[in-house]
């Protein structure tokens, strides 16, 4: 009875929105790696680089937007956008240049 009283009152579940927080985390930190070896595959360098991963998160964010979130974000996370749109963005980024500069490495050398 408490529970439902709680859910009314305060309906955002703290332990769902973290759990979401961390998933939208895992995906973007893996997308990161797969968007550096594919950089350093096509051999991009210096700005086409960069510009590869920010519009690879940027469509890693519209994919979630549509497909995990059901275009309701604000029913799954607390902040949508920063949670959903900026979040782990520039965290990402040093996964993606480390994997970028192996696989450049790899494939120029």
């Amino acid at each position: 009875m408490s529970d439902e009283r709680e859910l009314v009152i305060q309906p955002i579940v703290t332990e769902s929105v973290q759990h979401n927080a961390r998933i939208v985390s895992n995906i973007r930190a893996l997308t990161a790696s797969l968007f550096g070896v594919a950089a350093g595959t096509l051999g991009l360098e210096s700005y086409p680089g960069f510009l590869f991963y920010f519009i690879g998160t940027a469509l890693v964010s519209v994919l979630v937007y549509f497909f995990k979130a059901e275009s309701k974000p604000q029913a799954y996370f607390y902040r949508p956008i920063g949670d959903l749109w900026g979040g782990d963005m520039f965290g990402g980024l040093m996964s993606f240049v480390l994997t970028w500069t192996l696989f450049y490495g790899l494939c120029k050398a």
